[in-house]
């Protein structure tokens, strides 16, 4: 995230034109309320500005406190109120103060913070990612001599089962897909390696 966008939007503020504080009928508010108010219906960069100048030592002393160092503290603060002029309009004054609302979203951004920050990154350098498993040579001889046995049960599969067989197993090729392959109904193809299955079972049994 760029953390400029709030300094630039508060220096732009000598290129434009601001609403003013008129107390437009709200005297029963804070003055914060109202800067929340201007900033979510008018967009007012005056208001942002007295909201920011106002809030974010605070805001970073408060972060300080509960155990951000300064660096993640400054970081916190400048997400927070980019997100105060981004959501400014959904405030409402009467479901909590300026206050408590621009608090709980930096407590929140620091809680979002703290979870990302937490989470374990994979080393790269662990010979596992690039190390495949040795098979131990008793098991490279079992293997083999399973592999022979269930190719020849498949001779004595009708032919049309064992393409099927090995276009599932050895091909690694969906059921759809084999179906597409062979004009056949999905349900046929199904039914038949199903069926294909249980012979190769019987017989390997009896091998």
């Amino acid at each position: 995230m760029n953390f400029r966008v709030v300094e630039e939007l508060i220096s732009s503020l000598d290129m434009s034109m601001g609403s003013g504080f008129s107390n437009d009928n709200q005297n029963s508010l804070s003055e914060w309320d109202s800067c929340l108010l201007k900033i979510g219906k008018y967009r007012d960069k005056y208001a942002f500005k007295s909201l920011y100048e106002h809030f974010t030592p605070r805001l970073k002393s408060f972060l300080l406190r509960i155990g951000s160092d300064e660096s993640a503290a400054e970081e916190i603060c400048q997400e927070t109120m980019i997100m105060v002029w981004r959501r400014a309009e959904t405030y409402n004054p009467e479901s909590a103060g300026a206050s408590t609302w621009i608090f709980t979203i930096a407590r929140n951004k620091r809680i979002d913070k703290l979870r990302k920050d937490s989470r374990p990154l994979p080393n790269f350098n662990d010979p596992l990612f690039y190390q495949k498993p040795i098979d131990k040579s008793d098991d490279i001889l079992q293997r083999t001599e399973e592999e022979k046995k269930i190719k020849n049960v498949l001779k004595n599969l009708p032919q049309e089962q064992a393409k099927l067989i090995l276009s599932a197993y050895y091909d690694d090729k969906s059921h759809r897909k084999i179906a597409e392959e062979t004009n056949l109904p999905l349900g046929t193809v199904k039914s038949r390696i199903r069926l294909a299955i249980n012979r190769l079972r019987t017989q390997l049994e009896d091998f």
